[in-house]
């Protein structure tokens, strides 16, 4: 059984044993977290949200993305600009879909 969860303004498909990495949540290594805004369980569909249907995960770290480099250039101005971006996330195992 998978689930289609929505967090951190993006949708992921899991289903039990996925790992995901999504935006940062405020929950330490080995936490256990309960997401609920789940939009499809099953064949069950929401509109928007299934009623009663959660997502368990555990937290297995917090992490950082790559690095993106933004480089802004103005041709023929003499005008450069470079600067960089980590995005800060928190990977998690996915225990268990209640529909």
């Amino acid at each position: 059984m998978f689930a289609v969860i929505q967090t951190g303004g993006k949708q992921y498909k899991v289903a039990k044993g996925d790992v995901i990495r999504v935006e940062k949540l405020p929950a330490e290594a080995g936490a256990e977290l309960v997401l609920d805004q789940v939009l499809m369980a099953g064949e069950k569909i929401g509109a928007p949200l299934v009623e009663g249907a959660t997502v368990t995960a555990t937290v297995v770290a917090q992490a950082r993305g790559p690095k993106l480099i933004i480089f802004k250039k103005r041709r023929r101005q003499n005008s450069r600009r470079k600067n960089g971006h980590r995005q800060d996330l928190t990977i998690l195992r996915i225990t268990d879909i209640t529909a």
